[in-house]
């Protein structure tokens, strides 16, 4: 290969930002980096999206003790991918709780995600040592359910596929804002290598029909205020629909892999190559993309061997 992903070379540390986006609930927001975020109730925490690593959970745990001393009685999984799961063992809560489509993920291909990720991505595993193995959910949903934290209300709900087969978003009534995972991304480039595209911009359209006050994304800065959370939206629909357009039209001109790579390079470099892990994100988005395009509904699995030839042929090797 005549270069490794982006990625790879990618060793800045990112200051990380942790900001109140509604009474008591809180974004750990890092610069592009996979964001979490933690609502506290009356007699206890929630904490959405656990970081990839116990080590890189700790520097979560840190921010909520520095604002309340109450336990963390739940972690929540947005989705299946190793950066937002591997570090749960940290918290020690009493439920680890995702869509039963996550853990059916988790099960078909966690332990290849893992390795695929980390083989991409390394400083995003600090201390890859101290996880214990494979996080399991020990809630499982179809749906939507209701956790209670005292009288604050945590409404999960699956609201469609994107992201992954098995994204949900957690919804605060009581406050009015939402925590999305990456169905959501802020100046942020979405991943797209496990995507349902033609599905994502209708789950967007159902994010939208609650009219948050604010959300937390899942990679990007904390967002506040309708027109702020309205753009969000419009954003990362603009992102993936110019993926999936760029894919579709050069597999209907019967165009390789690596011609769609460079017609996609043209349409979506102008509006979005200053987003974080652009570089990054693209080779998987474009393989995606082409696969569906193609009809292959379901992702193919990434393995760490899928990944180099990938980005071989896109190489033109």
């Amino acid at each position: 290969m005549a270069k490794g992903f982006a990625s790879t070379t990618d060793l800045t540390e990112k200051k990380v930002t942790f900001s109140e986006i509604g009474p008591d609930l809180y974004a750990f927001t890092a610069e592009g980096d996979p964001n979490s975020a933690v609502i506290v109730g009356e007699d206890g925490c929630l904490v959405f999206d656990a970081q990839a690593t116990p080590a890189m959970a700790g520097k979560v745990i840190e921010r909520v003790r520095a604002v309340t001393d109450k336990p963390i009685k739940y972690v929540v999984l947005s989705h299946y991918h190793a950066v937002r799961v591997l570090g749960a063992s940290a918290y020690q809560a009493q439920g680890i709780i995702a869509s039963q489509e996550t853990y059916r993920l988790i099960e078909e291909r966690g332990q290849q995600d893992w390795d695929s990720e980390y083989g991409r991505f390394p400083r995003l595993f600090q201390d890859a040592e101290s996880i214990p193995g494979l996080t399991w959910p020990t809630l499982a949903f179809d749906g939507e359910m209701s956790v209670f934290l005292g009288k604050r209300e945590v409404r999960l709900m699956q609201l469609g596929a994107g992201h992954t087969s098995g994204d949900i978003v957690a919804w605060v009534p009581d406050a009015q804002v939402m925590f999305t995972g990456d169905l959501v991304e802020y100046h942020s480039a979405c991943y797209c290598g496990d995507a349902y595209l033609r599905e994502w911009p209708a789950t967007l359209n159902e994010i939208r029909e609650f009219n948050p006050k604010a959300i937390a994304p899942g990679r990007g800065d904390a967002l506040k205020g309708l027109e702020t959370t309205r753009e969000a939206i419009a954003m990362t629909r603009d992102f993936v629909g110019t993926l999936y357009g760029a894919a579709e039209l050069s597999v209907a001109k019967g165009r390789s892999l690596k011609e769609t790579w460079d017609a996609t390079r043209e349409a979506m470099d102008p509006k979005f190559s200053s987003f974080a892990i652009y570089e990054h994100c693209l080779p998987f988005n474009v393989s995606r993309a082409f696969d569906e395009a193609s009809g292959i509904d379901d992702p193919v699995i990434w393995t760490a061997e899928r990944d180099r030839e990938m980005w071989a042929a896109l190489q033109g090797g």
